[in-house]
């Protein structure tokens, strides 16, 4: 694994050690990049946070599990007290596939490949978020990780934290799908839009492209968000200078985790078919390269992006450098105009059908007519 680039300029951050880490079982562990620690700020704690650049086992969910376990032990190896999980992890991110879909026709292959889908995807509450709540509690580490939810017969790309006792805080579910993901996606809302304080700091996440919504991203910033975890799917050049601007703006930390795939990581042809080529990629063809990067909220790469494989990507978080840059720039505090620009933000909950009662009082029932 090679130095990122970019990095001998860096002269005032971090040198790369390369460690191969083994477990109790004697077994070598996924290939770190530790970072070496800058001198913290006296003022402010420092936190070591990780992210996973790691794939999904697809369409099998309790073996994904038993991955995000033994991945949440290596970290927790490197003395992480924050581990973050990339987009969609738990239930797998269907790159390539159609779904059978096209205007005006869906086949009959395409609804079982969802029928497939569905069935990998998790409950929240459920059996899976207890398995998950369990692993957080065992290692002692917060834990932001993303999954398929299902939600009846409605899937959403959601994220999920954990605190450090094993507890499950809460989610965030995927507002505006992309493109083809808004076939087998269904769109969040404002209820699940939270800012955590924890132990480790006021940590949230926004998914993938929602990244790139300013409006959203201004709704975290007024929580007070410290750490910003941004779990996604793109690994091109142009979604580093999006996180890099995002830690800038909000003098906030930044935390992205992308999964590495190769083709083989997904079923092989004809159960899954990659569409947008003549042929089907070789099993080693790289279909996801990662680029999983912790950015400092002076706009500073402080760990990644890694390109070359599955890795554990960590760095420590010097929250005295959150004040630093937000003496410079204080985009909802003393930066902002709120006598020029405003932003409302709706936190209430939709649901399709609401049931009032004829007993309940006439002003509740106007006031469900009038939402």
């Amino acid at each position: 694994m090679s130095k990122r680039a970019g990095s001998a300029l860096l002269d005032n951050y971090w040198g790369f050690c390369m460690s191969e880490v083994v477990n109790a079982h004697g077994m070598a562990l996924v290939p770190s990049i530790q970072e070496v620690e800058m001198a913290p700020s006296s003022s402010a704690r420092t936190i070591r946070a990780t992210v996973v650049q790691a794939s999904t086992i697809f369409y099998d969910t309790p073996a994904t599990l038993d991955k995000a376990e033994r991945l949440v032990e290596e970290a927790t190896a490197l003395g992480s007290q924050l581990v973050v999980f990339p987009e969609a992890f738990v239930g797998g991110y269907p790159r390539g596939a159609s779904f059978g879909v096209i205007i005006g026709n869906r086949s009959m292959k395409g609804r079982e490949d969802f029928r497939k889908y569905y069935s990998s995807a998790i409950d929240v509450p459920g059996p899976e978020v207890e398995r998950l709540a369990g692993i957080a509690g065992r290692y002692k580490v917060h834990l932001v990780i993303g999954v398929v939810e299902r939600a009846g017969y409605t899937l959403f790309c959601s994220v999920l934290f954990f605190d450090a006792q094993g507890q499950y805080l809460g989610k965030h579910r995927k507002l505006m799908p992309t493109a083809l993901e808004r076939v087998i996606w269904g769109f969040g809302d404002g209820s699940t839009l939270p800012v955590f304080d924890t132990q480790v700091g006021r940590l949230g996440a926004l998914i993938c492209w929602e990244n790139r919504m300013p409006l959203l991203r201004t709704a975290m910033y007024g929580k007070g968000i410290e750490i910003y975890c941004a779990p996604t799917a793109d690994s091109r050049d142009t979604w580093q200078a999006s996180i890099c601007h995002i830690a800038l703006e909000g003098g906030c930390f930044v935390l992205s985790a992308n999964q590495f795939c190769r083709r083989s990581d997904y079923p092989p042809p004809p159960e899954y078919v990659f569409g947008g080529s003549e042929e089907d990629p070789s099993p080693e063809t790289i279909v996801c390269s990662g680029g999983s990067t912790i950015v400092s909220p002076s706009g500073t790469i402080l760990a990644g992006p890694n390109h070359e494989g599955e890795a554990l990507i960590s760095a420590d978080l010097d929250f005295g450098e959150i004040i630093k840059a937000k003496f410079d720039f204080d985009v909802v505090g003393h930066y902002a105009r709120p006598d020029v620009l405003g932003l409302m933000v709706k936190e209430i909950p939709y649901t399709p059908v609401t049931y009032v009662p004829d007993s309940a009082p006439s002003s509740k029932k106007e006031d469900w007519m009038n939402k």
